[in-house]
């Protein structure tokens, strides 16, 4: 079985939970940016309450859950930014 390692970068309240703002991680090949997610919330229980507000990125652009991750990518964990 393949796997691919991304590197995924963890902001804001998610790097607290986290405890660290960048992180590899090696999935499954043909993981995709949700599975790289679940993984964190497997990982990380407190994510979980996040999960559903939770954006993400690839490479610097925005993508569904449903995105397909290869090697290399850098999945970047946005949690949502109040303004005031």
């Amino acid at each position: 079985m393949s796997e691919v390692t991304v590197r995924v970068l963890v902001f804001a309240a998610a790097r607290e939970v986290v405890g660290t703002p960048e992180l590899p991680m090696t999935l499954a090949a043909g993981a995709t940016a949700g599975d790289a997610l679940d993984a964190l919330c497997a990982r990380w229980p407190g994510l979980a309450p996040y999960g559903p507000s939770l954006r993400l990125a690839v490479n610097g652009d925005y993508v569904a859950r449903g995105h397909a991750l290869t090697a290399g990518d850098e999945v970047a964990v946005i949690p949502p930014v109040a303004g005031g």
